[in-house]
């Protein structure tokens, strides 16, 4: 049996131990500095550089919610994006923009897809839109609101559902998120919500696979 603290491989040396340390303490002092950097954005007053008006889905309108229904982040990079969350407005197209502009409303998704497949972007995707009414998921969660209401099935039209895929794959494509229904899921399975949205006529097996068949295009 070789003895421990000699450089023969069967033990470990005085210069393993002490190189090994600095190692551990260099790759701990670079995670504590990307941890750092990821919570600077949250600190108050802090205001991450961003474009007014950007957008992250190509070919919608841009149409601000108001800011005291959702707050500003950096995600992906303090929070994973891991879910999309399907919402119906129970109403039409402009009354959820009105709503989701009124900062009394405590609420706002970050899209809103209309019955002819146009889509407003209310929020940014880096940053947490209060839409889920559960903070954990709000945080890891884009929400998309669809116009109509869950107990009229024609509210529900084609061209809903093949834009509303298309958005849902692109979200999908950027963050890593698996097409399946752990991760693309109904308002009404948030845990805690109140919400039955988007309802027994939202025709889960029909968007699913519009949603992969849109995710395999973008590759």
């Amino acid at each position: 049996m070789g003895r421990v603290g000699k450089d023969t491989g069967r033990g470990i040396s005085r210069r393993v131990l002490l190189f090994g340390g600095l190692g551990a303490a260099a790759g701990t002092a670079v995670l504590a500095r990307d941890e750092l950097k990821r919570a600077w954005w949250q600190v108050p007053g802090i205001d991450k550089p961003r474009k007014e008006g950007e957008l992250d889905h190509t070919g919608a309108e841009w149409t601000a919610a108001s800011s005291a229904n959702w707050r500003r982040a950096d995600r992906p990079a303090d929070y994973t994006v891991d879910r999309v969350v399907i919402h119906v407005v129970q109403g039409s197209f402009p009354i959820a923009l009105k709503v989701f502009k009124d900062p009394r409303h405590g609420a706002a998704a970050h899209y809103v897809v209309r019955k002819d497949g146009h889509i407003a972007q209310m929020i940014r995707e880096l940053d947490v839109g209060y839409h889920a009414g559960n903070r954990d998921y709000n945080q890891r969660s884009i929400g998309i609101e669809h116009e109509g209401f869950v107990d009229r099935p024609a509210s529900f039209t084609d061209a809903m559902y093949r834009s509303s895929a298309r958005l849902t794959a692109g979200i999908c494509a950027r963050y890593g998120i698996p097409v399946d229904r752990e991760h693309i899921i109904g308002h009404v399975e948030v845990p805690g919500a109140d919400h039955t949205d988007p309802g027994p006529h939202w025709d889960w097996d029909r968007y699913l696979k519009l949603v992969a068949e849109a995710r395999k295009v973008l590759g």
